[in-house]
């Protein structure tokens, strides 16, 4: 509309001029057919100045449409024109290759960056862009290959090297994949996804692990005659073992709870399912239902979404004489050397729903086992040992409780771990008292 009204006014403009000079010559028609030819071709030059564009005009058009309307085929169109008047433009060249790898065209998205490399073999955001292509499309060795080329130019990218643990990892090379991570960390400490792969890498290289844990809970005076009989301990063995898809554990817990013993079997999952989807899965079995639960189970589901967040979505069931089935959702977020993880858990009855809420952070020193931890947290939980007993009542016991712990690797196979929790808990209605919980555990890897 802005177009037509300029061409319209300038039309009329062009009229006027030509009347006026008309006028002062006569009605002699050649001089009036040379003003018109003159006034036509300033005109022209002047419509010809508005509507055209520069290639730089028309890549800044395309990007709008590709991002904003996600009009991928009108973007492509504006690429072309670009194109058309600088070919050897790289950057859009690289760009046409985007969009045709968001498009699911794969051979042309190659061709389109392998042209930028034939002309620039060091250009960084081509070998980029390769890189992801090869690597989306799980071609892990050729990505590798496009990767290492465009390392020998950058040896100290960010994203090339990022992009490198990824791939390693993908190809299950973990002492390689780590290697480059821990590099990479200490290069740019706050590198979140860095960080994130780092913790995922350290979680499927460790093929064997075998722990030892201690848990002990010293409760105060408030808790009265109820405490006659020795507090609680809890002595953990477990083993686990990545195979194929995950990691599976194997655990036995020792409990003595007030004067009763009795033994724990559980067996814990972690299967990868999709490529940004993880599972986990329980069940344990036990002995005496004073101490733990006769029968437990859970599941969750992981899904790791954009900018280093992880959902978490699942139930834990517990069965003591009767049965209590607990909701569980969370969200995780890294952020430079931090991780953030705030938990509910919701127990519906008949009466009403029950609620719990944890926040805990992690504050990362250095690689996937080296951190300290603090939390606060109010409720239950039916993943702690030490409460899972409280929900063998129907009254939702109350409590409200502080953490803090430290994880350190002592050697590249060797993890300890210290905790300490603070806990004001109602151990009958509305009587409450105040437990100390002490953690120690060592991890050996294999």
């Amino acid at each position: 509309m802005y177009l037509e009204n300029m061409i319209q006014n300038r039309l009329y403009f062009c009229s006027l001029k030509a009347r006026s000079i008309q006028k002062f010559i006569g009605n002699r028609s050649i001089w009036r057919g040379i003003i018109l030819l003159l006034l036509i071709n300033i005109f022209s030059e002047k419509i010809h100045a508005q509507t055209d564009y520069t290639s730089d005009e028309l890549f800044q058009q395309a990007r709008s449409v590709a991002f904003d309307q996600k009009d991928y085929p009108k973007a492509m169109s504006l690429v072309f024109k670009a194109l058309g008047m600088s070919p050897d433009y790289s950057d859009v060249r690289i760009f046409l290759g985007r969009l045709y790898t968001w498009s699911d065209k794969y051979d042309l998205a190659k061709e389109s960056f392998l042209y930028v490399l034939k002309q620039n073999p060091d250009y960084e955001d081509a070998t980029l862009a390769i890189t992801d292509l090869e690597y989306w499309n799980d071609h892990y060795d050729s990505a590798l290959l496009f990767c290492n080329n465009g390392l020998q130019y950058h040896p100290n990218s960010e994203e090339l090297l990022l992009k490198k643990g990824k791939i390693l990892n993908a190809l299950r090379r973990y002492k390689e994949a780590y290697s480059v991570v821990t590099d990479l960390i200490e290069k740019y400490p706050k590198n979140e996804s860095a960080r994130s792969l780092q913790q995922a890498i350290r979680f499927d290289s460790a093929l064997n692990k075998v722990s030892l844990s201690h848990d002990f809970s010293w409760f105060d005076g408030n808790y009265g005659d109820y405490l006659h009989k020795s507090p609680w301990h809890i002595i953990a063995v477990d083993y686990s073992r990545y195979a194929g898809i995950g990691s599976v554990i194997a655990r036995l817990n020792y409990g003595n709870r007030f004067g009763n013993k009795a033994f724990q079997f559980e067996m814990d999952a972690y299967p990868r399912l999709f490529k940004n989807l993880s599972a986990y899965v329980n069940f344990g079995i036990s002995d005496q239902s004073a101490v733990f639960p006769r029968h437990r189970a859970g599941m969750s589901l992981y899904a790791s979404l954009p900018h280093s967040y992880e959902a978490e979505a699942g139930f834990r069931f517990l069965h003591f004489s009767n049965s209590t089935w607990i909701y569980v959702g969370s969200v995780s977020k890294y952020y430079k050397n931090f991780l953030f993880n705030a938990r509910v858990y919701i127990v519906p009855d008949k009466q009403k729903i029950s609620h719990s809420y944890s926040f805990t952070t992690r504050y990362y020193f250095g690689g996937a086992d080296d951190y300290w931890k603090f939390g606060v947290g109010y409720g239950l939980s039916p993943d702690d040992a030490g409460s899972a007993q409280s929900f063998a009542s129907d009254y939702r016991l109350r409590s409200v409780q502080f953490s803090a712990g430290y994880r350190k690797s002592i050697t590249k196979f060797d993890v300890i771990s210290l905790s300490m929790s603070v806990i004001n808990q109602e151990f009958r209605k509305d009587t409450f008292g105040n437990r100390i919980n002490t953690s120690v555990t060592y991890i050996r890897k294999f």
